[in-house]
């Protein structure tokens, strides 16, 4: 049975990235983190693309906003309408 592919905005972590971080010598705590961490890093980047900024310029204001903004296009247009899936 083949699995629905994700679009790319979706998947915060690839499968050759799940098994990096499932063959590193870390705690279970640790992999938790370090998965965070690297989805986090896609969404910033993503973020600061919409925003046309350098990562680094994002400020935590800007981020709150993008999430507001994507949590009303999933009210009100749909969850394939925004770029979060859940």
């Amino acid at each position: 049975m083949d699995l629905p592919s994700q679009q790319p905005s979706t998947q915060f972590l690839t499968l050759d990235e799940s098994a990096t971080v499932d063959a590193a010598l870390l705690s279970s705590p640790e992999k938790f983190l370090a998965r965070l961490t690297i989805s986090s890093l896609k969404l910033l980047k993503h973020i600061a693309q919409e925003y046309n900024i350098a990562i680094e310029d994002l400020t935590a204001q800007q981020i709150i906003a993008w999430f507001e903004k994507d949590g009303k296009i999933r009210r009100e247009q749909g969850i394939e309408a925004s770029y979060l899936k859940w």
